[in-house]
């Protein structure tokens, strides 16, 4: 097959669901909802724009089962009292072209945002920037019957499938780190303990949706951090995911953890997690996705002519291009023109990447950027201004 047949053959999923071609526009925390937990309309532009752009799919990142466990302000949450026009907006249109438009189904335990949340991960810890309880028993338990609620009404609204966020150190990643988890009972200590709240999750959520219906995995290779989960412990993660009914187990790395570099921090170029992917190829039958680091149509064909996965999650490039599928498909084949920073602010390309994304969902990234600061300035105080929303419409951080 020439390149373009490579990236833009089909794929069909366990499920029965196919996919157009095998680019994926990944999960990223947008920070475009209304501070109430509802879509905004440059929200639903954005996604719309993906889908006219050519992705075969787009993820939503970080949207909420609860408003008191959320990452950002600008989370959506989707539970009873949302305001289901809006989310059917939004499914409706970000599923043009035959785009298939995916919730990421998050909790940030941890890691949850502390003007708008009490944050309680798997162990109380007080560490230098990351202060949380602990969750009960009673807490977890309640855990899988609340994704699993947010999967249904995902599936009622219009949306195309759910994935299970179990990466960068949010709350399932949290349960299956070692350095996170500290747990003495049944969800710490084995790594079959503290995989086992991901495995009842996955299986509540399938039981909701039913089998024809696409429920995707998130997995960090690495947390990237010392005494995380590593590649090998990863592994065996994902041959024990070999007996749950998943669609389609999306690899990525890294954890946001207080002053913690990022995957893109890594040295060298490339996709960051392809060889992962190769070695998990040998542990699983289920369809794999390498998420992070790809640059280039060449970086893709690469990863899914050497079977290293079966489609390719683009985050970042995607925001600089949101035609780049329709480019590539079309012939035009170079890469996006990504920025250089140097010594940039912590949080600052993050900021610059989200307020990017702000241009693009409200039909403007013909105007220059702002620099690191001014956009870091604007994306906290945005966040600032829905963070006061959030707590007038949800109550105070119980």
């Amino acid at each position: 097959m020439t390149a373009p047949d490579v990236l833009f053959t089909p794929l069909t999923l366990p499920c029965g669901q196919v996919l157009k071609n095998r680019l994926v526009k990944a999960a990223m925390s947008d920070s475009l909802g209304d501070g109430r937990g509802n879509p905004t309309d440059p929200q639903i532009r954005l996604y719309e724009r993906w889908a006219e752009g050519g992705a075969a799919a787009a993820l939503v990142g970080e949207v909420q089962a609860s408003p008191r466990f959320a990452e950002k302000p600008g989370n959506l949450v989707l539970a009873p009292g949302s305001d289901p026009d809006r989310f059917r907006a939004l499914a409706r249109r970000g599923t043009a072209r035959g785009c298939r438009l995916w919730l990421q189904l998050g909790h940030a335990g941890a890691m949850a945002y502390p003007p708008i949340s009490a944050a309680k991960g798997p162990s109380a810890l007080d560490l230098p920037g990351l202060s949380c309880g602990a969750l009960s028993s009673q807490e977890i338990a309640a855990l899988p019957a609340r994704f699993a609620a947010t999967a249904e009404l995902a599936k009622a609204l219009g949306f195309s499938g759910v994935e299970v966020h179990a990466a960068h150190g949010f709350l399932l990643s949290q349960f299956l780190s070692p350095l996170f988890n500290r747990r003495d009972d049944d969800y710490g200590g084995s790594l079959e303990n503290r995989s086992r709240l991901m495995m009842e999750v996955i299986d509540a959520v399938r039981t909701a949706v039913g089998p024809d219906y696409p429920v995707i995995v998130k997995l960090n290779a690495t947390d990237q951090l010392e005494g995380g989960l590593e590649e090998d412990e990863a592994l065996d993660v994902v041959a024990a995911l070999d007996s749950r009914a998943v669609d389609l187990i999306d690899i990525s790395g890294g954890t946001y953890f207080p002053g913690a570099k990022s995957a893109s921090d890594r040295a060298g170029g490339g996709p960051y997690f392809a060889d992962f992917a190769r070695r998990a190829r040998t542990r699983t039958r289920h369809p794999l996705m390498a998420t992070g680091g790809f640059k280039t149509m060449e970086d893709a064909v690469e990863a899914i002519e050497s079977g290293a996965v079966d489609a390719v999650g683009l985050a970042r490039a995607f925001v600089l291009e949101p035609d780049l599928a329709e480019k590539w498909r079309s012939g035009r084949t170079g890469p996006p023109a990504f920025p250089r920073f140097r010594s940039p602010p912590e949080g600052g390309v993050t900021a610059w990447y989200t307020m990017r994304i702000t241009e693009l969902a409200e039909d403007r990234e013909g105007r220059d950027p702002p620099d690191l600061d001014r956009a870091l300035a604007l994306y906290e105080e945005r966040d600032r201004a829905r963070a006061a929303i959030w707590t007038a419409h949800f109550g105070p951080p119980a």
